[in-house]
């Protein structure tokens, strides 16, 4: 097992002389670095806490590249006897996918994958195996709370977690369209074969933690959802001045408003912005304008060019 990583290592460092590694990171602010970084070593932490801690002793199944080594190494050990660790397969499964990613997606984002995905599969290599409860319900929730809040830190600071994410990046840009549906195939086949295996039980177990994972990666991960910021000011000169520098938002003016208490002319100033950037929004609306009458209207569904932030 120590050999294979050394291996890998081998094989990144290679690839770090080429000098595409160093020019990448000297590209890279401290700070963002420094946020990529933890995001890398708080899903591998979180991920391992779940599956050495609730999934393996409740034999519930994971999402995506996870539960698929889970399966992989269950079927393993229940029909050839042989002990092959999850951390392992979950290394080797994700191997081919960021060669691809390194060819078609870009250097930058493979390796904080292969960051990320070295971190998670040594954590679960070498996170003691602790049994708190055999309850399946038990460990399916908590385990879920656990991947859950792992996936929607590295989210948050713009680290993949590799696996089923490289896939859909790949069709997307390829397609342009959103293709959620492939980690959903990916998950019912784990399902599937969990159930089949090992028992319906324990995939209706699974489907908890799946539910439970995704419902805490969206309320961590804030970034994807859009609000739509009505300003109503007298001031659009400073407010647009400072949304532009602060948040890097266009903004669409209508002018010639009229309040219909005092006739008063004002601005009416329209921007999109993520639910990561609302506070950062507020403290801008009170430097700029604090009289300003702004309306924000939550979840909006875009059509058209959006350009998500780093």
């Amino acid at each position: 097992m120590n050999r294979f990583f050394r291996k890998q290592r081998v094989v990144f460092l290679r690839m770090a002389r080429k000098n595409k590694f160093w020019s990448i990171l000297s590209g890279i602010s401290k700070e963002r670095y420094a946020e990529r970084i933890s995001g890398s070593i708080i899903y591998g932490l979180l991920s391992s806490i779940a599956v050495n801690f609730f999934f393996r002793p409740g034999q519930v199944y994971s999402s995506g590249v996870t539960g698929l080594a889970q399966i992989v190494s269950a079927l393993a050990e229940t029909y050839a006897n042989l002990d092959l660790p999850i951390a392992l397969v979950y290394y080797g499964l994700n191997i081919p996918l960021l060669i691809l990613a390194w060819r078609k997606i870009g250097y930058k984002f493979t390796i904080f994958t292969f960051i990320t995905v070295t971190f998670s599969s040594l954590f679960i290599q070498f996170m003691p195996h602790v049994t708190l409860t055999t309850d399946p319900l038990v460990n399916a929730i908590f385990g879920g709370l656990m991947l859950g809040t792992g996936i929607g830190f590295a989210l948050r600071n713009n680290v993949s977690s590799g696996g089923t994410d490289i896939v859909s990046i790949l069709i997307r840009k390829k397609t342009g369209r959103q293709v959620g549906s492939i980690s959903l195939i990916v998950n019912i086949m784990i399902m599937l074969i969990a159930g089949m295996t090992f028992g319906w039980q324990y995939a209706l177990y699974s489907m908890v933690a799946l539910f439970i994972s995704s419902r805490m990666t969206d309320a961590i991960f804030v970034k994807q959802k859009r609000m739509q910021a009505m300003i109503i000011t007298n001031q659009p000169d400073r407010v647009i001045k400072k949304i532009h520098k602060k948040l890097n938002r266009g903004v669409t003016i209508i002018n010639g408003a009229e309040g219909a208490y005092n006739h008063e002319q004002k601005t009416i100033l329209i921007t999109i912005i993520t639910r990561a950037e609302f506070n950062d929004f507020k403290q801008i609306m009170k430097k700029a304008d604090p009289k300003a009458f702004v309306s924000v209207a939550d979840n909006v569904n875009i059509i058209g060019h959006f350009v998500e932030s780093d």
